[in-house]
């Protein structure tokens, strides 16, 4: 038996990526609901060889589902992610909203994983992109050799 999962973002870059990594893994999926603004509403996206529609999000019930990947911007999920958790998913938002909020783990699992324990608010966070990238080569190396600083320059567009 599968999982019942929302991909919030589901018709941008992010969450068509979501999509694929989850299909290539064939991650457990019950349910797969996907939402977007009301724009992209009744659009289909192909998963699994099924085409799903794409939900308006203000429509959405998240007491559907279990899980929510979210990759809709920091406005939105300033919105919907504190939903769907009051509603009891857990939601892994990827936008930078939750970053710095103390009551949220901010997560990379290969580097962190054990903060997953401390999950107050049914929402987990995760770093920019190049942190994510960062943290993962320094970690081994924190390990051996433990790393006092790093200077980091990104240039991103």
């Amino acid at each position: 038996m599968g999982m019942k999962v929302s991909i919030l973002g589901a018709t941008g870059n992010v969450g068509r990526e979501f999509l694929t990594i989850l299909e290539e893994r064939k991650f457990p999926i019950e349910d797969l609901f996907l939402l977007a603004s009301s724009k992209s509403e009744g659009k289909k996206i192909s998963f699994n060889k099924k085409e799903i529609k794409v939900e308006d999000v203000e429509k959405f019930d998240f007491s559907k589902c279990k899980l929510v990947f979210s990759s809709a911007g920091s406005k939105v999920a300033s919105k919907f992610a504190p939903k769907a958790a009051s509603s009891g998913c857990i939601v892994i938002d990827n936008s930078s909203y939750f970053r710095m909020d103390p009551d949220v783990p901010l997560i990379v699992p290969e580097v962190n994983n054990k903060d997953l324990s401390n999950i107050n608010k049914n929402i987990i966070a995760n770093p920019n992109c190049s942190t994510i990238q960062m943290v993962m080569v320094l970690k081994p190396l924190h390990d051996l050799f433990k790393i006092k600083r790093v200077v980091v320059s990104t240039y991103q567009s």
